[in-house]
């Protein structure tokens, strides 16, 4: 998981820029009237450290140590299960894991160490000793139990002798475990580390390292139970004597990559699913065990389990298991001669995250946007709404079109996502009001493309220019409102006048959302004169334009005096209801629709 920066101080916040750009998808929080140009800003810090240490995020406080240790201290467990918290001096000159050491933090302050090239003040006993923990291991190494972790660990720092097995093949490099000054013995002692893909039962004397050499190949049917997959592996596993620990992902066609079952068994197995053409797949058909033709004539390939099983682990990986078939799956494991590195295995599922970032401002951008953005790859939007993201991003990979072009946008990001990237496409206020959310459904619906039917495909709420304009004023949206837009290059003119006669009739407050624009100007007047019939002529209008960005103007007028010279491409205009009121508080005109209505109030 991505650290967060947390920041007191604008110092701070330049200080965790320059860092979070060497950790991809990293955030920036800052605190609010203290701090400026962070992604998501905060109001009191203590309830919000709290907040992100509960949700299991790693956390990064450039401040004082002591803020850090009082906000989370009550909420300290294990360290099995407390995130990292590291403390980081805003001058840069140290950083400290104060939890979490062995869940990545020691390893977070090596790096911050490094880039800052300061030392890093790592207090654990191994690590600091033999450079390693035993229940922390490098990346490609797992430990099966860890309860026997700290009787080992214990025993290598008084200088006990301690033997060493490796059942690893002899591509794995150990130097990590051997070249930090401990010597093992070569033969078995009262306490031991063993070094293996098998299933090997964990006791109290010996710790169980299992290196991801293993890829575990399935195939299905479509709508298989995923207790029906994940029992087949389990009986796999067994019969061959192999360790769940050591399986570095789950492969499959391509086909298979929206499959429910499929995508299950990678996630109680917490490792990445990586996924192959039929092309790639046909180029194992030499070293399948089972080839078939009638899979060949299914599904373009002679076989899915055992080659997805031999393209996960590398041209010089052979089969350890070869298919095992189930009521309606199969299974395959082929082992490697070194790790396997997952994320360089085939690719993966793709998804496509629709994003809405509110009016602008990163204020009011909701934290779930901010870290949808920061897991991204690639970002697709108009370019202006990518530039409001400001730092958020560096490292991503920009694709900016021009205002308009909708359709090619999305298809654009649907496509990128189809090649297994993490792909967000944003929209400035609400995706799915009047946004990209809906063109992503219709599109996906209209051209009934599998590849993009096959994609994990999200939407990330934000606040709505209807929302941030009520805000600026007062609280116009107190009782029953509705939206219409006046643009009618999708929708006939003769049904928005409809709605607007209806919405007139039935008395809500309206946001009249794409008012005018420069060849498009008798509408506005025409909705005007409308509602005119209907509300006094006093009701309460309010003209937001560029909310939350620094040309924000929002203006309170009656309903009598607007004109559509008012009014450009960037305002939303928003029409009381009869009962919407304006009140002079601290000498500005609030506008509010009391809750009550008529009789009722």
């Amino acid at each position: 998981m991505s650290p967060i920066f947390v920041c007191l101080t604008s110092t701070g916040v330049t200080l965790a820029r320059q860092l979070a750009k060497h950790f991809p998808g990293a955030v920036v929080h800052g605190l609010q009237g203290r701090t400026s140009n962070s992604d998501v800003s905060f109001a009191k810090t203590l309830p919000h450290l709290q907040e992100l240490f509960r949700t299991d995020q790693p956390i990064i406080g450039v401040c004082a140590a002591g803020i850090l240790i009082r906000a989370v201290a009550p909420l300290v467990q294990t360290k099995k299960i407390d995130p990292p918290v590291l403390a980081l001096a805003d001058d840069g000159s140290c950083v400290v894991p104060l939890l979490g050491g062995h869940r990545g933090g020691n390893t977070l302050a090596q790096q911050i160490a490094k880039i800052l090239e300061i030392g890093a003040s790592v207090t654990t006993a191994g690590d600091r000793r033999f450079g390693f923990a035993l229940d922390d291991p490098p990346a490609g190494w797992r430990v099966n139990d860890a309860a026997s972790v700290k009787r080992v660990t214990a025993a290598l720092l008084a200088g006990e002798t301690v033997g060493l097995t490796d059942e690893t093949p002899a591509g794995i490099s150990l130097d990590w475990l051997k070249n930090n000054g401990v010597t093992f013995a070569t033969t078995p002692q009262e306490l031991n580390i063993r070094l293996t893909a098998n299933t090997v039962q964990a006791d109290e004397n010996s710790v169980i390292l299992h290196p991801a050499t293993l890829s575990l190949g399935v195939g299905c049917e479509r709508g298989v139970d995923p207790d029906e997959l994940l029992s087949l592996v389990e009986e796999v596993l067994q019969a061959q004597g192999l360790s769940k620990h050591a399986i570095a992902c789950v492969t499959t066609i391509d086909l298979k990559g929206d499959e429910v079952a499929v995508i299950s068994l990678a996630n109680s197995l917490s490792v990445p699913l990586r996924l192959f053409s039929a092309d790639i797949l046909e180029q194992e058909t030499p070293r399948l065990a089972n080839p078939s033709d009638y899979v060949f004539e299914t599904v373009g390939c002679h076989g899915v389990s055992e080659a997805a099983a031999l393209a996960g682990g590398g041209a010089k990986a052979k089969l350890v298991a070869a298919k095992t078939k189930g009521a309606r799956a199969t299974c395959a494991i082929a082992q490697a001669p070194e790790l396997i590195d997952a994320n360089s295995v085939g690719r993966s599922p793709g998804r496509l995250t629709v994003i809405g970032i509110g009016p602008g401002t990163a204020d009011w951008r909701a934290p779930e946007a901010t870290n949808a953005v920061a897991r991204a790859s690639d970002l697709v939007g108009y370019g202006l709404y990518l530039d409001l993201l400001g730092d958020l991003t560096a490292g991503k990979i920009r694709h900016d079109y021009p205002l308009g072009k909708e359709s090619e946008r999305v298809a654009a990001a649907l496509d990128l996502a189809a090649e297994g990237r993490e792909v967000a496409l944003i929209s400035s206020g609400d995706a799915g009001i009047y946004a990209m959310a809906s063109l992503v459904f219709e599109l996906v619906d209209k051209e009934n493309r599998d590849d993009w039917k096959r994609l994990d495909v999200q939407v990330v709420p934000g606040i709505s220019a209807l929302q941030a304009a009520a805000a600026r004023t007062g609280a116009p949206l107190g009782h029953d409102f509705c939206t219409v837009s006046l643009s009618d290059l999708l929708t006939p003119w003769s049904v928005i006048e409809s709605r607007i006669e209806a919405a007139a009739q039935g008395d809500f407050v309206m946001a009249l959302y794409n008012p005018v624009s420069r060849k498009r100007r008798d509408h506005l007047a025409t909705a005007r004169e409308i509602l005119l019939k209907h509300r006094p002529a006093g009701t309460p209008v309010i003209i937001a334009r560029n909310l939350g960005r620094a040309e924000e103007k929002v203006d309170v007028l009656p309903l009598k005096d607007l004109k559509v010279d008012m009014v450009d491409m960037l305002s939303l205009v928003m029409i009381g209801s009869s009962e919407t009121r304006t009140v002079s508080i601290a000498g500005e005109t609030r506008v509010y629709t009391p809750r009550g209505y008529g009789d009722k109030k």
